[in-house]
């Protein structure tokens, strides 16, 4: 009788314990962008929309996704895992221009910036010479 008491007494701490538990995101591999075939992308990421920049000089192109998670809790979490793909494939982090959620990223002479948020992330193509 005490076994079952104390479970059911347990019970509630164990689901509150749960519901506590932060949550994470899953990358099940990687594709081309819907903006740049140099640039991956999660392949399990919706793509939320393309953006054209014709008010803005120094942005091309963009596009917004959504994985949920993908930006930890408020988005004050970078997914390192992506980042470290995005350097497998070229991509040099140019740490002393990030911006808070935005992170700026070079390979040759094209440079993206990618801001992380909680659920979604956006990849901007940056005009050439726009971060000189």
């Amino acid at each position: 009788m005490k076994k079952i008491l104390l479970t059911l007494c347990m019970l509630p701490f164990f689901i509150w314990l749960q519901g506590c538990a932060p949550a994470t995101y899953e990358i099940e591999g990687y594709t081309e962008s819907s903006i740049n075939p140099d640039i991956p992308v999660p392949t399990n990421a919706k793509l939320v929309e393309n953006i054209a920049y014709s008010d803005d000089p120094n942005l091309k192109k963009g596009a917004k996704y959504e994985l949920k998670h993908i930006g930890g809790e408020q988005g004050l979490y970078p997914p390192m895992d992506y980042f470290q793909k995005l350097a497998d494939t070229g991509w040099v982090e140019l740490e002393e221009k990030r911006l808070g959620h935005v992170h700026f990223l070079k390979k040759d002479t094209t440079v993206i910036a990618i801001e992380i948020r909680e659920d979604t992330f956006q990849i901007t193509e940056m005009v050439k010479g726009a971060m000189e």
